[in-house]
C-alpha cells in the first residue's frame, strides 16, 4: 500500500521537526537553546486553570457539540465584539482544535483542483501544505523586508486571477511580526472590493502581542463591505499561553460555518470539553494580565533585534507584533565557517548555529523567503542573552 495523492502533495512541518531535534539534543544531555518553538513560556494564567478543574469535578467530561458549547460560542461572540466591533451570532461561530484546524477546515471545505489561494511570503509553514492538500495551488506573492514584510496592494492586485479563492492574511505575522495598520487593511480591501469572488481568511491569532502603541485592526472590521466574504480567525494559543489546549476559534458566513462544522463532524469532532470550559474562562475573565506579558514581550524584543543587528552581516527588522524576528542574513551567505564549510543557503547557516554555537532557530526557506532566519524570543531575557551572544560569537568566526 502507498501513500494518498493528497499526503505526498505535503511535508512534515519544519517548526515542529526543529522543536523535536531540540528535545532530542536536551535529552542526550547537549546544552542547547532552542529559539524555534512558536509558544510563548508564560503559564496559562491560574484563573484559566481552574475553571478547567471545576469543569472536570462538574463533570463536563462528556461530549459536545461538534463545533464548540453555547457557552465558549457566546465568550468569542462576546470577544469579537469587545475587541473587534464585529458581530457574530453563535451559528457563525467555529471552535476548532487550534488555529491549524480551523484553516485545515475552512480550505479542505471550500478548496478543490484548480483553485488558487494567494499566500504573502513570508508565510506561516502550515499555509501552502494544507492549500495544496486540499487540491488548490498556492500562490506566493514574496513580501520582503524592503516592504516591511507587508503585501502591498499592488502586489495583491497582480497576483489576482479568475481562479483565485482565498486571500490569507496573517497579521501580527508568523515569522515576522509584521502588523498591518488599519490604513494598509483599508488599502487592501480596496483591492478586494473589486474583485467579489476572492474570499479572505483573517489569521489574528497575535491579536493581542503588540508593541509601541500599535493599534491592531482586523480587515473586516476596517472594511465591512468584506464582513460576508472574512474569515475572521484566533484563538488562545498565544495571548492565553493555552498551546497545549488547542482551542482555535472563527466567525464567518453561517454557510462557511456549517460546512466546517460537517467535516469536523467526520475528523476530530468536538475540541475538548475541559478546554472549552478553560477558553470561555480566558475569554470573559480580566485580560489585565495581557498588558503585563505584552511588556516583558517587548523588553525581550528589543534585545534581540539590538543585539543582532550588532552583527555584520544581520538586518533585523523590528516588529509590531507577535514574539519572532525575521533577521534577514544574506550578508553571511558566501562566508566560510572555522571548520571550513561555506555557508551558501540560510539552512546551512542554522545548522552552522545549531551544531557550533547550540543554537536553534528556523531557516527562512521553511517560510518562503530566504536568506533568513525565525527566532521566537518568548523565553527569559537571560536565556536570549546568551544565544544572542552565541550567534555573535559564531557569526565573528566566519570568515
Amino acid at each position: 500500500m502507498k501513500t494518498s495523492a493528497a499526503l505526498d502533495r505535503i511535508s512534515p512541518s519544519p517548526t515542529l521537526a526543529i522543536t523535536t531535534k531540540v528535545q532530542e539534543l536536551k535529552r542526550a544531555g547537549i546544552d542547547v537553546i532552542g529559539l524555534g518553538a512558536g509558544e510563548p513560556d508564560f503559564d496559562t494564567p491560574d484563573f484559566v486553570k481552574e475553571a478547567a478543574i471545576e469543569a472536570i469535578r462538574r463533570g463536563q467530561t462528556k461530549y459536545t457539540n461538534v463545533d464548540g458549547t453555547p457557552e465558549l460560542k457566546d465568550a468569542i461572540a462576546a470577544k469579537f465584539k469587545r475587541d473587534n466591533g464585529l458581530d457574530y451570532t453563535p451559528a457563525q461561530i467555529s471552535v476548532n482544535v487550534g488555529g491549524k484546524h480551523t484553516l485545515f477546515n475552512a480550505l479542505v471545505a471550500t478548496v478543490e483542483a484548480g483553485d488558487e489561494v494567494i499566500v504573502p511570503a513570508p508565510y506561516w509553514v502550515s499555509y501552502p501544505d494544507v492549500v495544496q492538500f486540499a487540491g488548490g495551488t498556492p500562490i506566493v506573492v514574496a513580501a520582503g523586508p524592503e516592504h516591511g514584510y507587508k503585501l502591498t496592494p499592488a502586489m495583491l492586485e497582480a497576483a489576482i486571477t479568475p481562479r483565485t479563492k482565498w486571500l490569507i492574511l496573517n497579521s501580527p505575522s508568523n515569522p515576522t511580526g509584521a502588523a498591518y495598520t488599519a490604513a494598509e487593511l483599508k488599502a487592501l480591501g480596496e483591492v478586494l472590493e473589486r474583485h467579489p469572488h476572492v474570499w479572505i481568511f483573517a489569521d489574528d491569532m497575535y491579536e493581542h502581542i503588540v508593541y509601541d502603541d500599535f493599534q491592531f485592526a482586523t480587515i473586516a472590521q476596517v472594511c465591512p463591505s468584506l464582513y460576508e466574504r472574512t474569515l475572521t480567525v484566533n484563538g488562545c494559543s498565544k495571548a492565553y499561553a493555552m498551546t497545549g489546549w488547542r482551542i482555535g476559534f472563527a466567525g464567518g458566513a453561517q454557510w462557511l460555518i456549517k460546512a466546517m462544522a460537517k467535516l469536523q463532524s467526520q475528523s476530530t469532532s468536538n475540541p475538548c470539553s475541559i478546554a472549552q470550559a478553560a477558553a470561555t474562562a480566558a475569554l470573559n475573565g480580566d485580560q489585565s494580565f495581557l498588558a503585563e506579558r505584552n511588556a516583558a514581550f517587548k523588553v525581550r524584543r528589543d534585545l534581540v533585534v539590538s543585539m543582532l543587528n550588532a552583527v555584520d552581516g544581520i538586518n533585523c527588522p523590528t516588529p509590531e507584533g507577535a514574539f519572532y524576528v525575521y533577521p534577514e542574513v544574506s550578508g553571511l551567505i558566501g562566508k566560510t565557517t572555522p571548520k571550513g564549510q561555506t555557508i551558501t543557503t540560510d539552512g546551512d547557516f542554522v545548522g552552522y548555529l545549531l551544531e557550533d554555537a547550540r543554537v536553534a532557530a528556523v531557516q527562512g526557506v521553511a517560510f518562503g523567503l530566504s536568506p533568513a532566519m525565525r527566532i521566537s524570543y518568548a523565553t527569559s531575557d537571560e536565556i536570549l542573552r546568551e544565544a544572542c551572544t552565541r550567534i555573535q560569537q559564531a557569526c565573528s568566526a566566519l570568515r
